[in-house]
């Protein structure tokens, strides 16, 4: 297994991707910190794959000390913490408009909160790995959206956008990676980014048909289709690895 007793934070854990990220983790014999804004999402992993295997915590990517305390409740729990992988989504409430009715407080604040938060827990990941002198690897999630400039036309005929916000956090998300690795050569950490394309989440069939024309086979994506790219990149497989963004979208980019 990929991931023998390797401690492996996850945070986001309680969304679409990263249950199945956790569930990954588990199956390739990794315990998991599964950590979440609102950890009472968590409740049904764990009767799922047992307690024994998940330690649910909250945490707040947007504030240090909420960081800090996730990994000192790892050690407590498991010891050292041999990697992470953020899937975390913080937004506001208004977050999703389309881009010319999308206020300029509204953009800034987004861009904080999500972009914001990944650049403090990259940074502390970084940290913590210093501290303690010993190997890490992060994984941060982007999208093909911070590659690509999105295909308005799969939208047509549906109240979806792409919001203009996810466009420049994910291709902020996608640099972090590149200057974090660049800023800790000659250290233990090691950063890489994958970039999922579009994952079927009952979206209107006009766009579910629009989307999978541009693939190469399957088109929309289920979770566990972008979980093995995430699992080779927390394994010692990769340890050479680092600052690299792998794009994982059946071909829609090309």
């Amino acid at each position: 297994m990929l991931l023998e007793n390797k401690v492996i934070l996850v945070v986001g854990a309680g969304g679409l991707l990263g249950r199945e990220i956790v569930r990954s983790v588990v199956k390739e014999g990794g315990r998991v910190i599964a950590a979440d804004i609102a950890p009472d999402l968590l409740h049904d992993l764990i009767s799922e794959l047992g307690d024994s295997k998940i330690l649910p915590v909250k945490v707040d990517i947007g504030k240090k000390e909420s960081v800090e305390d996730v990994f000192a409740s790892a050690e407590v729990k498991w010891g050292q913490v041999a990697g992470a992988v953020n899937a975390a989504y913080p937004r506001n409430e208004r977050y999703g408009r389309k881009a010319l009715d999308v206020t300029y407080s509204d953009f800034c604040e987004n861009v904080g909160l999500h972009l914001g938060g990944y650049f403090l827990f990259t940074q502390q990941c970084a940290v913590y790995s210093n501290d303690k002198k010993i190997d890490f690897s992060l994984v941060n999630l982007a999208s093909i959206y911070g590659v690509v400039a999105p295909d308005f036309e799969i939208y047509e005929n549906t109240n979806m956008t792409m919001p203009v916000e996810y466009a420049a956090i994910k291709s902020g998300v996608v640099h972090l990676g590149s200057y974090f690795s660049s800023l800790m050569k000659g250290s233990g950490f090691r950063v890489n980014t994958v970039s999922p394309g579009g994952i079927s989440a009952g979206q209107p069939e006009s766009f579910q048909v629009a989307y999978n024309k541009r693939c190469r086979s399957k088109g929309l994506l289920h979770e566990g289709d972008v979980t093995g790219s995430i699992v080779f990149l927390l394994s010692d497989f990769s340890s050479y690895i680092c600052g690299q963004n792998i794009v994982v979208d059946d071909g829609f980019c090309l």
